[in-house]
C-alpha cells in the first residue's frame, strides 16, 4: 500500500479553512454587535433631532418672525374689546375694527331719519378733515334703515367728502357692541384704548375739543 503524500496538503487546506471561518465568524459577530450598538444609539441621539424637526415643521407657522409681523402681533394680542369686531362698508367692503388699532378713532353713530345727525354731519365731516391724518373716523349708520337711505344721507349731508369710513349697521349689532342706543352718539377712543361716549348733538367747537384730547392735544 503506497503512502499517500497529499494527506498532509489537505490538513493544512483544512487548517487554514478552519481559521478563516473561524476569522469571518468572529468578524460577522462583531459587526452585528456593532450595529446593534450604532442603532440603540440612534434611538436615543439620532432620532430625537428628527422628531424635533419633524414637530417644528409641523407645527403652526409663528405670524410674529419678521418685524412688521412682530408688531402687528403685539398690536392684536392688545386689541381693546371695542375694536374686536367686523362689518361692512357702505360700498359693500369688509371692515375688521383691528384696522384702526394704529391711531386714536372717532366713532359717530347716526341714522338717515334722524334730524339731528343731518346736522351734525357737516360739523364731523369739517373735523374729519382738519384731523384725519392723525385720527380715524368711523360713521356706524344703524336703526334699521336701508343701505340706499344711508347712502343718500353720505351724500346729501356732505359727510362723504371727507374720510370717514361708514359701516352699515341696519342689525343694530355694532350698536349694541358699542352700548349705544341713541343718535346721534359718539365713542372717542385714545391709541391705548380708553374709551369715552357722548350722546347727543355735540356741534363743531365740542366736537373738535374731543378730537384734539385723544389726539394728544395737537
Amino acid at each position: 500500500m503506497g503512502i499517500d503524500e497529499r494527506a498532509p496538503d489537505n490538513d493544512r487546506i483544512f487548517t487554514v479553512l478552519k481559521s478563516s471561518c473561524h476569522k469571518l465568524m468572529t468578524t460577522l459577530i462583531m459587526a452585528m454587535a456593532g450595529a446593534t450598538f450604532l442603532g440603540a444609539g440612534c434611538g436615543e441621539g439620532g432620532s430625537a433631532p428628527v422628531m424635533r424637526a419633524r414637530s417644528a415643521l409641523s407645527a403652526p407657522v409663528d405670524a410674529g418672525e419678521g418685524p412688521a409681523d412682530r408688531s402687528g402681533g403685539r398690536r392684536l394680542r392688545s386689541l381693546p374689546p371695542e375694536l374686536r369686531f367686523e362689518g361692512t362698508t357702505l360700498d359693500g367692503r369688509h371692515f375688521t375694527g383691528s384696522d384702526l388699532a394704529e391711531r386714536p378713532v372717532v366713532f359717530w353713530f347716526w341714522a338717515p331719519w334722524c334730524p339731528k345727525c343731518v346736522a351734525e354731519a357737516p360739523h364731523v365731516a369739517a373735523v374729519a378733515r382738519k384731523y384725519g391724518d392723525r385720527v380715524a373716523f368711523v360713521g356706524v349708520a344703524g336703526h334699521g334703515d336701508s343701505r340706499n337711505q344711508m347712502r343718500r344721507f353720505v351724500s346729501r349731508t356732505g359727510a362723504g367728502d371727507a374720510d370717514i369710513t361708514q359701516l352699515d349697521d341696519s342689525t343694530g349689532r355694532l350698536f349694541a357692541h358699542f352700548r349705544v342706543s341713541s343718535v346721534p352718539a359718539f365713542v372717542f377712543m385714545t391709541l391705548d384704548g380708553t374709551a369715552t361716549r357722548e350722546s347727543g348733538r355735540l356741534g363743531e367747537t365740542a366736537l373738535e375739543q374731543h378730537v384734539r384730547r385723544i389726539a394728544g392735544g395737537r
